[in-house]
């Protein structure tokens, strides 16, 4: 029996989050599928099921049916289930109810959860669980509770309804709704888009879960001493403040300029707000500007940070990126930021991130518009969406074809679980190479 003992294989981290993230989505798609889900009683095809699955649990918020007028109660429920599960992350669920059980939790599941949440480091990692789960309940209990007496007002009991959806669609960044009716489908918040308590509420919900919960374990930790903050999260904070701040007043200035003041005010900051990957609307995005449109393309590929609700490159990567520029014209050898280097290894991740974002937005927009003779403009717009996992749409979701939406589906998934992860799961277990080649010299630029 020499050599016969199978050494028993384990899934790597970067494995178990993409096979995480896919069986929910396939499990979804199988719920959605039975004919109760729907409000007409008849089984939703097997590609509308996944689609839908797989924008809830991507937390992206594109839908081939409105989800209000569409599915039922059922369905609905089977949707926000998805949205929180792929919201706080398929392996911090499995983590908590794990804890809930009192279980054991080994070093590689722990690693695992470090990964998945983009902590920096194992230990403490079952304490910042706990604290990311009850921070989410929290956080989405008083989202919901602001936002009841206005939907109480104007929907009756179904109001708590649609206060818990809103509320956890908003900070799990995912953008569904339940707005829409037969007559008036796909029409997200334009109902509300000068309402005080629904336009800062959602605001504050998708900032807050964009932002990142190892950012807000060192708020809560630290309070409003800045300079104990870790880098990162001082990194996060400065670039979130200045990706709000100016593309409001971009909007402000040259998109709502016919609106009185306070309307301006409210749809200028939102628009900034929801391109971060939360995917809600309170404008016609048809009747944007091109320039207009173009700045939430920027915004939606930029997305949210590392270890939240949200997708996109992220906005650390762009910050890492930013700061090597800097060190480039300064003539630095390394790129720093608030008095610490910036480790070469974040700068070639940095890199790698941008360029798989580049060609999966730009690869996808040329398929799409050659598929279905589509501008490739409008088809930017979508593949940008998909990929960020926002969930804005210039219309023309509803109407592709099963393959175009098929590659909506593939950039969806890829913006949820990260690029990096995926050629990581893809290439677990390859050997490492530590012998140096040659070195030679060339010119760029």
């Amino acid at each position: 029996m020499e050599g016969s003992i199978l050494q028993k294989k384990h899934l790597s981290s970067f494995q178990a989050i993409i096979l995480g993230f896919a069986g929910v989505i396939l499990a979804g798609a199988i719920l959605l599928m039975l004919p109760f889900a729907a409000r007409n009683g008849t089984g939703t095809p097997f590609h509308e099921a996944l689609f839908t699955a797989t924008s809830a649990v991507c937390v992206t918020g594109l839908v081939v049916q409105d989800t209000a007028s569409y599915w039922s109660g059922f369905g609905q429920a089977v949707i926000l289930l998805l949205i929180q599960m792929g919201g706080l992350g398929v392996i911090t669920v499995a983590a908590f109810f794990a804890l809930l059980a009192k279980r054991k939790i080994s070093l590689m599941q722990r690693n695992t959860m470090r990964e998945a949440i983009a902590a920096p480091k194992v230990g403490g990692i079952v304490r910042l669980t706990g604290f990311i789960i009850r921070a989410t309940f929290v956080i989405e209990l008083l989202g919901a509770a602001f936002m009841m007496p206005v939907f109480c007002r104007d929907y009756g009991v179904r109001g708590i309804w649609m206060s818990v959806f809103h509320s956890v669609s908003a900070f799990c960044n995912a953008g569904f709704d339940i707005m829409g009716t037969k007559e008036a489908p796909f029409v997200s918040l334009t109902a509300y888009q000068i309402d005080p308590f629904i336009n800062i509420t959602i605001m504050l919900l998708i900032v807050i879960g964009g932002i990142g919960f190892l950012t807000w374990d060192d708020v809560c930790t630290n309070k409003w001493h800045f300079s104990r903050y870790r880098m990162q999260s001082k990194v996060i904070l400065i670039t979130t403040g200045f990706l709000l701040v100016f593309p409001a007043l971009y909007f402000f200035v040259f998109e709502f300029d016919s609106l009185p003041l306070a309307d301006r005010i409210y749809q200028s900051v939102f628009q900034s707000v929801t391109a971060r990957t939360a995917g809600f609307n309170t404008a016609d995005l048809t009747m944007l500007k091109s320039t207009g449109q173009s700045v939430l393309i920027v915004l939606m590929l930029i997305g949210g940070s590392p270890g939240s609700t949200a997708g996109g490159m992220k906005t650390t990567t762009i910050a890492v990126l930013f700061a090597n520029v800097m060190a480039v014209f300064r003539r630095r050898k390394e790129a720093q930021c608030f008095g610490r280097r910036i480790e070469s290894e974040a700068i070639h991740n940095a890199a790698t991130v941008l360029l798989m974002y580049l060609v999966l937005f730009f690869g996808g927009a040329l398929i799409i518009s050659l598929v279905e003779d589509l501008p490739v403009g409008i088809c930017l717009f979508e593949t940008a969406s998909a990929v960020g996992t926002v969930g804005l749409s210039l219309g023309i979701t509803q109407g592709l074809g099963l393959f175009s939406r098929c590659i909506l589906i593939l950039l969806m998934f890829l913006g949820r679980v990260g690029g990096l992860t995926f050629i990581y799961a893809t290439l677990a277990g390859t050997s490492k190479n530590f012998s140096k080649l040659p070195q030679e010299k060339i010119i760029v630029g």
